[in-house]
Formats: structure tokens, C-alpha cells, sequence
């Protein structure tokens, strides 16, 4: 860690570090949709536009990804943000959990 005294010749680099300060404490989760044989592809469309906020197409081809590969990732944020949606699709009947976002 960086430590610098700042003065008002300083300011930029003061904003500078704050800001990779920031970036280094946020982390970022998917919401997970998984596939299942149970539920339609409308249904999970459906589901996508009214609590994702995605649009029809979005959430058709995030359908068939689900439906292809086992699970996707259809929302990235923070956890606060993702948790209610995660609720709101289990109360749907569709299976969804959030996972920690790992860099490569």
C-alpha cells in the first residue's frame, strides 16, 4: 500500500489512489441460473424481463444458454443488489444461486 502526503499541489494523486482503492475492496457476484426439466422456456424468459429488467432477446438467448450448458450467468453486481433478485426467481420455481466473481 501507497502512502502519500497530500497537499494542494497533490490532489490528482490523491484521487488516484482512492480510486484503485475502491476497485480493490469491490467485488462483483453472478447470479446463477441453473437448468432444470421442470420449468418452459417462457417462463424463464419471463422471469429474466420482469426481475432481471432484461429485454425479450437478452432474455431468450440467456434461455438457451441455461438450457444448453447446464447454467449462465445472467446479472453481475454486487451481492446487496443481487439477492433479492435471486429470491424473487426461487419464488418462481427456478432454481438460482450467486457466486463470487473470479478473475483470470
Amino acid at each position: 500500500m501507497k502512502t502519500v502526503t497530500v497537499s494542494a499541489e497533490q490532489g490528482q494523486e490523491l484521487e488516484e489512489i482512492e480510486t484503485d482503492l475502491l476497485s480493490t475492496l469491490t467485488t462483483f457476484f453472478n447470479l446463477i441460473v441453473w437448468n432444470d426439466n421442470v420449468n418452459t422456456f417462457e417462463w424463464v424468459i419471463e422471469t429474466l424481463i420482469e426481475i432481471c429488467g432484461h429485454t425479450p432477446e437478452q432474455a431468450e438467448q440467456c434461455a438457451y444458454i441455461i438450457h444448453y450448458q447446464g447454467k449462465y450467468a445472467v446479472k453481475q453486481g454486487d451481492y446487496e443488489m443481487l439477492k433479492p433478485m435471486r429470491e424473487a426467481i426461487i419464488d418462481r420455481g427456478i432454481n438460482a444461486t450467486i457466486e463470487e466473481m473470479v478473475e483470470k
